[in-house]
């Protein structure tokens, strides 16, 4: 939930070639393993899905000499849940598994602080109507290496290292709604993490998919973790279900921004 991070602005522009990029990598990698699958072990799995988050936490954003307020997200301003839509692709090829995944964050909402509130260098009055929005658009690339892969059982198991990157793009704004006062800052940033994932399964009927990557430095962090449990009655087809958890926490070069972001989401699969 990288919110803020350097306030170096993005135009719309930067974020169509983000979407373009991230379209044209899903497609070359679909046709890339469409036309070697000749070998049995290839898979090719693309999903869409629906997913409600809540954050907790708090945020804020240095302007210059002026230090940054730490707004609560649950007293100070208190956010609505982000709904979205999610959007994967992936293949397996042998013990290696490449994926692209999309989703979005959209939280805002409204409060009234008791005290005077410094963000992004402009101060926000005490007793003042204050409005927050916080959006970001991650594109997910992992690629995930099984050093345990038994996936020709009717009982499966996969256990493996995984590698991503999360580029975000993403934007704060806080507006006082009395005075019409409005500060806005955006960034796209990319996120690596390492982490593991890992599958049990009754053949393709039912399994449980669980994955976490995590980046710890100088008393920063970044966690993903999602747990998940497809049920296909159809060989090529069924659904699925999970619980997503980001914890961030970030206090560098005038940023602030300590959160959590978790919910549940849900969709359907087909896979070749």
């Amino acid at each position: 939930m990288t919110f803020i991070w350097q306030g170096h602005p993005v135009s719309e522009r930067d974020k169509t070639t983000i979407w373009r990029g991230f379209v044209i990598a899903l497609f070359v990698l679909v046709h890339l393993f469409v036309s070697v699958k000749a070998h049995a072990d290839e898979m090719i799995m693309l999903k869409t899905g629906y997913m409600t988050l809540d954050a907790s936490g708090s945020f804020g954003a240095a302007g210059g000499l002026t230090p940054a307020t730490r707004i609560d997200v649950d007293s100070t301003i208190r956010l609505a849940r982000s709904n979205g839509m999610t959007i994967e692709g992936a293949v397996q090829f042998g013990d290696m598994r490449a994926a692209l995944n999309y989703f979005p964050l959209d939280f805002s909402g409204d409060g009234v602080p008791g005290t005077t509130l410094q963000y992004n260098g402009q101060s926000f009055a005490a007793g003042n109507s204050v409005h927050a929005g916080l959006k970001a658009d991650v594109y997910d690339a992992s690629l995930t290496w099984y050093l345990l892969n038994m996936d020709d059982l009717p009982a499966r198991l996969q256990i493996g290292v995984e590698a991503a990157v999360k580029t975000v793009h993403a934007t704060s704004t806080l507006q006082d709604r009395t005075t019409g006062l409005i500060r806005s800052t955006s960034t796209t940033v990319p996120i690596p993490t390492l982490g593991a994932r890992g599958r049990m399964a009754v053949s393709d009927f039912v399994g449980l998919t669980g994955r976490a990557g995590y980046l710890g430095y100088a008393g920063n962090h970044f966690l993903d973790s999602e747990v998940q449990m497809e049920f296909s009655p159809l060989p090529t087809a069924g659904f699925y279900a999970g619980y997503r958890l980001v914890d961030l926490k970030v206090d560098h070069a005038g940023v602030l921004l300590d959160t959590r972001v978790s919910g549940p989401f849900v969709g359907g699969f087909v896979r070749f």
